[in-house]
């Protein structure tokens, strides 16, 4: 799910930063263009965490700017198809549920919790299985495949999520299902 990535790049220190030193000054710059950004091949950068920077710069006519060699280590949010994660359930919709990844949610389509009828509790902001009587609501942590990743122009990583197969779930049910299955073994 998170990856360490190593970047070669140039970067442009602004002539206001020339009084720190380089590798402060060029670990800012690539703070703010980098920390946030997605990408079709990384994901969601998370953080900047080092960076290794040419001493020597070049100066473009007209720029006050020193422009660097640089290569610098990210730490990216990435997950990948079949990946196992788990998280907390930040908002309970009629449709589904929305659970906190860390740099990203994602999201539970009703249609992926159960074959079960499912009744959607606003007051409680919980999702009550009809047959079963489960519950699921805000603040239980989820355990999920993910099926699905796509790149939305406007609101960035899309990660689809079930719980659908077995040892999936709230954590409370995986246990219980542990249990079952060491009670039938015995």
């Amino acid at each position: 799910m998170y990856r360490i990535y190593k970047i070669r790049d140039v970067i442009r220190i602004p002539p206001e930063d020339f009084d720190k030193p380089l590798e402060n000054a060029a670990l800012n710059v690539l703070r703010q263009i980098y920390e946030g950004r997605v990408t079709r091949d990384l994901g969601v950068i998370v953080a900047v965490i080092d960076v290794d920077v040419s001493p020597e710069g070049k100066i473009i006519p007209g720029d006050g700017a020193t422009y660097h060699d640089a290569v610098f280590t990210v730490l990216a949010f990435n997950p990948f198809l079949k990946e196992v994660v788990e998280g907390e359930v930040v908002t309970v919709t009629s449709y589904g549920l929305f659970v906190d990844l860390g740099a990203a949610d994602g999201f539970i389509h009703k249609s992926q919790i159960t074959d079960e009828e499912i009744e959607y509790d606003p007051t409680r902001q919980a999702l009550i299985f009809s047959r079963t009587r489960k519950i699921i609501e805000r603040g239980d942590t989820i355990r999920a495949r993910v099926y699905n990743v796509s790149l939305m122009a406007a609101k960035g990583l899309r990660v689809s999520l079930t719980i659908r197969q077995p040892y999936l779930g709230k954590i409370e049910w995986i246990e219980k299902s542990k249990e079952t299955a060491r009670a039938r073994k015995s």
